[in-house]
């Protein structure tokens, strides 16, 4: 290379720590496909949402594997698979019969190698199974009601807006960490913003999708940061003790879909609880 050439300059990474064109571009993406099945065909979404279970559990399991816990691999799928759908289909009495089918199971499989290792695997086991693919069937749960595609809406949409206004509010004005051990870019600024923007937006939609009294939409508004922080810390201490930046690689500009999930997984329940409260 002559010395008038220059060498060519690397982008510099963004704040988020990923490349966020891409990051951005994705997210629309699987955004759009989330809007277009809940607005055509609800059963897409079933779908979509099962997938993304067997992928995620699929993302644990080859961490865990790479730390020496052996999870009930076939059982654990199959309870991914199934489990959800037969909330879909039956509600939450099939929701606990599945889970609590799958505990016996799930332990009964791993005593076939024998005692060494496996209270270390048995309860990986039951962690996934119930990190997972339960908290995420309190989804299927919600989408089975009459008003159910309202519902996973104002569950997305104000777990989407705790991450934007976070975010912002973070990147501008965050300098009192929360927990600097677990995750140091996570700020009290930051979780001010989550709950401001939520609010903000879940007040509107709580008239608009439900006819909600006000003080419902703060109540929720209000919650969903709070445990969706939670979730964001839970998954930053599952790749810290497992000693993993990212969970995979599977999304452009993200890392792994679990990456994606965490302020998603603990809301799942929250939301169907709060809503089941509050609309019956």
């Amino acid at each position: 290379m002559s010395s008038a050439e220059a060498a060519p300059v690397e982008p510099p990474p963004s704040r988020a720590g990923r490349n966020l064109p891409v990051a951005i571009a994705v997210g629309v993406g699987l955004g759009a496909l989330i809007i277009l099945s809940l607005a055509f065909y609800k059963y897409l979404f079933a779908v979509l949402v099962t997938a993304a279970i067997l992928i995620a559990v699929w993302e644990l399991y080859n961490a865990f594997l790479h730390n020496d816990i052996k999870l009930a691999r076939s059982p654990l799928f199959l309870v991914a698979f199934v489990g959800p759908t037969l909330a879909y289909l039956y509600g939450v009495e099939a929701h606990m019969v599945v889970f609590g089918t799958f505990v016996v199971v799930a332990l009964a499989w791993r005593i076939r190698r024998g005692t060494d290792g496996f209270v270390k695997d048995a309860t990986g086991s039951l962690f996934v199974a119930f990190y997972l693919p339960f908290m995420v069937g309190f989804v299927m749960l919600m989408l089975r009601e009459t008003d159910g595609v309202a519902r996973i809406v104002a569950f997305i949409a104000i777990t989407v807006c705790n991450d934007v206004g976070g975010y912002f509010a973070g990147v501008l004005f965050g300098k009192h960490p929360i927990a600097p051990q677990i995750s140091p870019k996570k700020s009290w600024e930051g979780f001010a913003g989550s709950l401001i923007f939520s609010i903000a937006v879940a007040i509107p939609l709580f008239a608009i999708a439900f006819g909600a009294p006000w003080w419902q939409a703060v109540i929720f508004g209000a919650i969903m940061p709070i445990t969706a922080t939670a979730g964001d810390f839970i998954e930053s201490a599952i790749k810290r003790d497992l000693d993993v930046k990212d969970m995979s690689n599977i999304i452009p500009g993200h890392g792994g879909l679990m990456d994606r999930l965490d302020s998603l997984i603990p809301n799942a329940f929250v939301s169907w609880a709060l809503l089941g409260l509050f609309l019956g």
